[in-house]
């Protein structure tokens, strides 16, 4: 059988599959399904220093080929993650990833040095929240907050740092770029797509909060192209995410250049989701003849 043992930002993974933050909360709901070991690695709900309670529900609309969600980072804070979640996951033979937010920079940082001497294997900083002192722009558009923002999360923990970056920009590489120059291990991306649906009846926007992040096989495209632009700009590694939906789509994004994977809407239709594709992986790597999983990275052959 395959080899599908990755290493990443110095992390060694057994598959490079991982759910996505925010698509499979801290792993609870799943664990009667099968054992947590079977996935490489969970990128844990997104965190951030004080509990909070979300947006205003309707927060989560379907749409063609997608989701729109605005749920608002609702999570129970760091002391909550790191009094039950934390150890609830430890142990089950899996890479526990910290994604963390905050509305400042001294908020990320302050909430990273609280990780520092946990049992997470990497942290994962989202940087498409928005920035309270810079006029609610997110830290993810413009470079010098973004690198501002990985710096201060760099020089506050030890941990391996994956910046998760948002395709709401003009240019993702001078983003990546960016973070990479500060201190970043590797990236992850992308995070979802600002999108709109009106309901006609009452015209009203579907969510509460107007609008909100589009995912799902919609965004995949996109996200193959940012995953295969950014491998190509930055030396770090890549954590590719977007829209995939099988184990091909998780070939495709690896050939694009990521080294690892995340999946996140998939798993709404299917909770099994994660360890079909990691099934399918291997399947595909027999027929192929391919021995080890890293030997499919970046290896796209553009016309």
């Amino acid at each position: 059988m395959a080899d599908l043992k990755v290493t990443f930002a110095g992390v060694e993974f057994s598959n490079p599959v991982i759910p996505a933050s925010g698509t499979y909360g801290y792993g609870r709901e799943y664990e009667c399904l099968y054992p947590l070991s079977r996935l490489g690695g969970i990128s844990v709900k997104g965190t951030t220093l004080h509990e909070r309670t979300g947006n205003l529900p309707p927060r989560i609309a379907e749409t063609p080929m997608g989701m729109l969600n605005s749920v608002g980072l609702q999570n129970g804070g760091s002391d909550k993650f790191l009094e039950y979640e934390l150890p609830n996951l430890a142990g089950k033979g899996t890479r526990i990833i910290a994604n963390i937010a905050g509305s400042t920079v001294e908020e990320c940082a302050e909430l990273a040095a609280k990780l520092n001497g946990s049992a997470v294997d990497m942290i994962e900083l989202n940087i498409s929240c928005p920035n309270v002192k810079q006029g609610g722009a997110a830290f993810g558009t413009d470079c010098t907050v973004a690198g501002a923002v990985t710096k201060a999360v760099r020089d506050a923990s030890d941990k391996p740092l994956m910046v998760k970056l948002s395709p709401n920009v003009t240019s993702i590489t001078d983003i990546a770029r960016s973070v990479e120059a500060n201190g970043a291990d590797a990236v992850s991306l992308i995070n979802t797509l600002l999108g709109m649906r009106i309901d006609i009846k009452t015209r009203r926007p579907v969510l509460h909060n107007n609008v909100g992040g589009l995912s799902g096989p919609a965004v995949f495209p996109v996200a193959v192209r940012m995953v295969w632009q950014v491998a190509n700009a930055v030396k770090i590694p890549v954590c590719g995410m977007g829209g995939i939906s099988s184990a091909e789509d998780a070939i495709e994004m690896m050939m694009a250049g990521a080294q690892t994977v995340q999946i996140g809407a998939a798993i709404f239709r299917d909770p099994y989701a994660p360890v079909k594709i990691i099934d399918g992986m291997s399947e595909w790597c027999d027929k192929n003849g391919v021995r080890s999983i890293g030997e499919i990275v970046g290896t796209v052959k553009p016309w």
